[in-house]
């Protein structure tokens, strides 16, 4: 059995700083100077510890019997700690899960998109105006030709009236009004890239 004495700071300390150092202190000294505890001083340390005397002795067969009944009740405990990690996985999975009455409730759900794609896909297959991949490709080819010549057209109308405003007296926002010009820009229009 451990007989060894403890300073203020580390009695402080074993009781998790709930006291300040001082209360420990006044507190050893008092129950020091009622005789339950001994004081010892070494040097400017002071040592208290239990006064063996109002102890009864123990045998060796005791401390022993002591000793495996500590150890039974830690492996019971370390057990019991165990077994309630297992529990509060068990339910926190059982809270994570639907009931049944959510279960029915997102089955009926899915159903129903189910059932909407589905119906989406027949009109899809029903539909006769499919456009094969020739037919796109000939509609893409000519949407490349349509955009190329526009910005072809647009760069020869701006040359064109760039070169009337060289020695025209008003602005150019006035020329294109007074000609009745409208430009991609006015109409909020943005040539498509290629």
């Amino acid at each position: 059995m451990r007989r060894t004495g403890h300073t203020a700071p580390r009695m402080s300390s074993a009781i998790y700083k709930s006291s300040t150092g001082w209360a420990v202190v006044k507190a050893m000294e008092l129950l020091a100077l009622e005789g339950k505890i001994k004081e010892k001083t070494y040097g400017k340390q002071k040592i208290y510890f239990a006064d063996q005397a109002q102890f009864a002795d123990v045998s060796d067969t005791d401390l022993k019997g002591m000793d495996s009944q500590i150890s039974e009740l830690g492996a019971e405990a370390q057990s019991l700690t165990q077994s309630c990690k297992q529990l509060d996985a068990e339910l926190k999975e059982l809270n994570s899960s639907l009931t049944a009455e959510e279960m029915m409730s997102e089955i009926q759900e899915l159903k129903a998109e189910c059932s909407g794609y589905r119906a989406r896909l027949e009109k899809i297959k029903a539909a006769t105006n499919h456009v094969t991949p020739e037919e796109k490709e000939k509609v893409y080819k000519e949407r490349t030709v349509y955009v190329k010549e526009w910005k072809k057209r647009k760069r020869l109308a701006s040359d064109m009236i760039d070169s009337i405003l060289e020695g025209y007296p008003k602005s150019k926002k006035e020329f294109l009004d007074e000609v009745g010009v409208e430009t991609d820009e006015d109409c909020k229009v943005v040539v498509p890239s290629t």
